[in-house]
């Protein structure tokens, strides 16, 4: 099974954010990251997760570790919801981030996720590894 780790920063939320993730089958292992000038962390937290499972296409079973609960609750909690009330929230608000919740959605389609939460900052080595890539990618379109 494919395991992915993703993580997202940014540096003042809003602000420069980076997103990234390490994925590995066990024998070999990827890094990606990107960024965007203006964001949030949740923004960042769901366009890793979005990035990895587009990158992982041809799998149909990934274990997701994230350290955001705002991610993993929204995907295996809210999301039904969401989707049954029209993209509300159960206090009639519309959803925060939908566009990014909605490609999430399509991207996890027809794959079979284990989602597994790790405490951030921990010494976990993905989770450190991915952190570190997204605060980089985040800090380097700061500079540009």
């Amino acid at each position: 099974m494919l395991k992915i780790w993703t993580d997202g920063s940014c540096l003042g939320n809003p602000g420069p954010g980076g997103w990234a993730f390490v994925a590995t089958d066990g024998t070999n292992t990827a890094e990606r990251c990107g960024a965007e000038k203006d964001t949030t962390n949740n923004r960042m937290e769901l366009m890793a997760v979005i990035r990895a499972l587009n990158a992982a296409r041809r799998h149909c079973e990934i274990e997701i570790h994230t350290d955001s609960q705002y991610v993993k609750n929204g995907m295996q909690s809210w999301m039904k919801n969401w989707k049954r009330n029209n993209w509300r929230t159960a206090d009639k608000k519309p959803v925060k981030n939908q566009d990014l919740w909605q490609q999430l959605d399509a991207a996890a389609e027809n794959t079979k996720i284990h989602w597994v939460w790790v405490r951030g900052h921990n010494g976990e080595e993905f989770n450190e590894r991915c952190d570190a890539l997204a605060r980089d990618a985040a800090a380097k379109i700061l500079h540009e």
